[in-house]
């Protein structure tokens, strides 16, 4: 078989700094923004984006840049599952993958032309990693994109949320970040990326939010420029700080 070398066309600016937190699937954290930055050196990506904005939502195809595809194994034990159960790799959607490729349909926000940095693509409710190299951006079309009759298979049990809480010195440092946009955002997010449980499925497994193990253990996680540090307590999820 043939191979083939691809040439990114950008890079994604993501407000997830870890791979501790992402959420397992694009539009679980519906307020994530990040940027997609085209290569400032080719002139002709700038004018391949035109009418892109005329559309409400996107593909996006990208690298898994941090796993690679050297150690894949055929079979993975998805979070959904627990993690205790093995399913082919290619019956997932884990990252690590024969090659190591991703694709999360996201809400296009803004299209800047003009920013100093290269052509800005805005997009909210990304699953990346911060710095995760572009190969393509294909608009998404709900006539054959969206398909009514489709099975989710082993994936299709409803997905559990934990509620989520905030110390008053939390909500202090969030009305601190910024604007009143940026503070509902980051504290939207906050919520979005805790109430999925984002610590590794062997973990939640042994360790489920109402165990008497699991309460008051402290966990931390990298979102935008700060450190989220929340705590287990009572089956809940406690955002105590902002650092």
């Amino acid at each position: 078989m043939n191979s083939w070398q691809f040439r990114p066309i950008g890079v994604i600016e993501s407000c997830f700094k870890e791979k501790f937190g992402i959420p397992r699937q694009p539009g679980l954290a519906r307020s994530a923004p990040a940027v997609i930055r085209l290569d400032k050196n080719d002139p002709f990506l700038a004018q391949s984006l035109r009418r892109l904005e005329e559309f409400s939502h996107l593909w996006v195809i990208y690298i898994f840049h941090e796993h690679g595809s050297r150690n894949w194994k055929p079979s993975i034990r998805p979070p959904r599952l627990g993690g205790a159960e093995k399913v082919g790799v290619l019956a997932s959607r884990s990252p690590h993958r024969p090659n190591p490729i991703g694709l999360s349909a996201v809400e296009l926000v803004r299209v800047d032309l003009q920013d100093p940095a290269g052509v800005a693509i805005h997009v909210r409710g990304g699953d990346f990693l911060d710095g995760s190299p572009v190969l393509d951006i294909k608009p998404y079309l709900p006539y054959a994109d969206s398909i009514a009759e489709a099975s989710a298979g082993w994936a299709d049990e409803p997905i559990t949320k934990t509620p989520v809480e905030f110390t008053a010195v939390a909500e202090d440092k969030i009305a601190q970040a910024g604007s009143q946009d940026e503070c509902r955002q980051l504290r939207a997010m906050i919520l979005e990326v805790l109430e999925l449980d984002p610590r590794p499925a062997f973990q939640k497994r042994r360790m489920p939010p109402t165990s008497p193990e699991a309460q008051g253990l402290d966990f931390g996680f990298a979102l935008m420029n700060v450190d989220v540090k929340w705590r287990i307590d009572q089956g809940r999820f406690v955002v105590t700080d902002l650092q």
